[in-house]
């Protein structure tokens, strides 16, 4: 019996919409007529997505899901951009109680661990540290890459490598 695919929980802010660091780094990857043709939204951000990362995204063997506090608005906004489907959102509602994640633990991880139940699982996201990393070692028992991507230029070619590989490894 073949194995399921791993799932990516993808975030939007850093990853798909790079901020921060010289603004001159942020070039335009598309003009605001094609985004509202595209997304009927005229939010400047979103000229700062690069349509190409969708066909890479879409190539990585995984279950793509959103995680992000742009929560169905990235399906209504990104996945047209990036040519990709809608994706599951997760979580539904962030769970930003005091016992939902340890202090400095990021309030994703407990809903993502929880989601995934044991499955093998990457998280691209800016805000990962090592309180993150730890806190999923012994919450989660499957394989997980927590990958965080350098909010200043987003999701690059040495990041795709990396998913890549450890998505294409069985021996995860």
């Amino acid at each position: 019996m073949e194995s399921p695919l791993p799932l990516l929980y993808l975030d939007v802010d850093g990853p798909l919409i790079p901020f921060g660091g010289d603004p001159a780094r942020h070039r335009s990857h598309l003009t605001a007529r094609r985004i509202r043709e595209l997304t009927g939204e005229s939010n400047p951000l979103l000229s700062r997505v690069d349509p190409a990362l969708g066909p890479q995204l879409a190539a990585l063997p995984c279950r793509l899901i959103w995680a992000t506090t742009w929560f169905d608005d990235a399906n209504a906004c990104l996945a047209p951009l990036l040519g990709l489907p809608p994706l599951p959102v997760l979580p539904d509602e962030p769970d930003l109680s005091i016992d939902a994640a340890p202090a400095g633990v990021h309030w994703k991880a407990p809903a993502l661990v929880a989601h995934a139940a044991g499955a093998s699982f990457v998280w691209v996201d800016d805000e990962i540290g090592e309180d993150d990393r730890e806190w999923v070692a012994h919450h989660h028992p499957g394989p997980a890459l927590l990958h965080r991507v350098d909010p200043e230029v987003g999701l690059g070619a040495g990041d795709f490598a990396t998913l890549a590989a450890w998505l294409g490894n069985p021996d995860r």
